[in-house]
Order: structure tokens, then sequence, then C-alpha cells
């Protein structure tokens, strides 16, 4: 079956955001991430909040007429924001490497892809079209140490580890982007 993955921006991707809200349910309610149908309709209803922010970009990938995953972005600002995970990240990297490197990139916030999709290489797309206009290659996310299928993903798909997770094994790590220029000086943090 044929998968179409379609780019787009702003407040266009609101007209699916029922099914945006379905896929999330579908790909984070299971080990690890265990997340309830409150969480869902809480991210469908930062939806549009998210869309007006600078640089707001989004994947979807639709196959037999039906959304089966998707990415959502935007441009980190500066200063570097305080609230969510933010400051997990920036503990990681440091004011400085978190300014130079996180500021002005392109951020992945979500990539999620039905349970049923999995396996047939619609991540890496979503991914792939989301960061093709990244700022001089400059993309990062971070993502849950207690997500190993997620982090070996990210590796595989050449995103670089960043950051080190707690000493407990929990909390968040920083991924640089395949074509971020600080992927040399990772071994700083790594």
């Amino acid at each position: 079956m044929t998968t179409t993955v379609r780019v787009t921006r702003g407040a266009e991707l609101l007209a699916c955001t029922d099914a945006l809200r379905s896929v999330y349910a579908d790909a984070f309610g299971t080990p690890p991430w265990n997340e309830d149908e409150a969480q869902a309709a809480e991210f469908a209803a930062r939806l549009p909040d998210d869309a007006r922010r600078p640089g707001f970009t989004a994947a979807t990938a639709v196959q037999g007429g039906r959304l089966v995953g998707f990415t959502t972005a935007w441009t980190t600002p500066s200063p570097f924001p305080r609230d969510r995970c933010y400051p997990q990240a920036a503990a990681g990297l440091g004011p400085e490497r978190t300014a130079r490197w996180l500021c002005g990139a392109l951020e992945i916030d979500e990539l999620a892809v039905a349970p049923a999709a999995h396996g047939t290489g619609i991540a890496a797309r979503l991914l792939e079209a989301v960061i093709a206009d990244a700022p001089e290659g400059r993309a990062w996310l971070l993502t849950s140490v207690q997500a190993p299928r997620a982090l070996a993903f990210y590796r595989r798909h050449g995103w670089t580890q960043v950051t080190h997770p707690s000493a407990d094994g929990k909390g968040i790590v920083v991924f640089l982007g395949p074509g971020h220029p600080a992927r040399s000086q990772a071994a700083l943090s790594a």
C-alpha cells in the first residue's frame, strides 16, 4: 500500500486534529509512554497554539486514505524555554551549548506512528520531510531514556545523542539531527 508523506505549515494541519489525536493516542498509549486518553486530548488542545509558533512545520503520512503518522516541529526560541522538559535538556548541555546548539534550531516536538504501521519506514520518512528545511541543518529532539526502541531508531537514522541520562536511568536525552553542524563537537557531552 502506498504511503504519502506531506509537509504542512501553520494552521493547515488543524483540519485533521481528530485523526492526529487518534494516532497520538495509539502511538503513546502503550509502554514505555503509557499516556492515556486525557493526555491525547491535551496534545490536541495545544495543537492550535503550537501551529502558531515561529517556524512551525509538520509532516503527515497517509496510507489508504487514513492518517497513520505525523511529526511536528518548530524553531526553538531564545532565550531557551523553561517549561516542559526544557530544564532537563539545558542541564545536560549547559547554558552555552544549549544556546548555540538548540536556540534557533528546528525542534522536533512529536513523532507518532500508528502501531500497525511500525517497521514500514514511515517514521524515518516523516523525520526526513520535516527536517529538510532545518536552518543550516540544525535540528534536535529529546526523548525518554526509557524508550529503547526510540533511542535505537534515532541512532540508526544518523541522530547523535549529546546528553547522558540521569544517574537513576530516568529522564530525557537530547539528540542532534544528522545535518546539525555541532555533531562534530558531540564528544564533549556524549
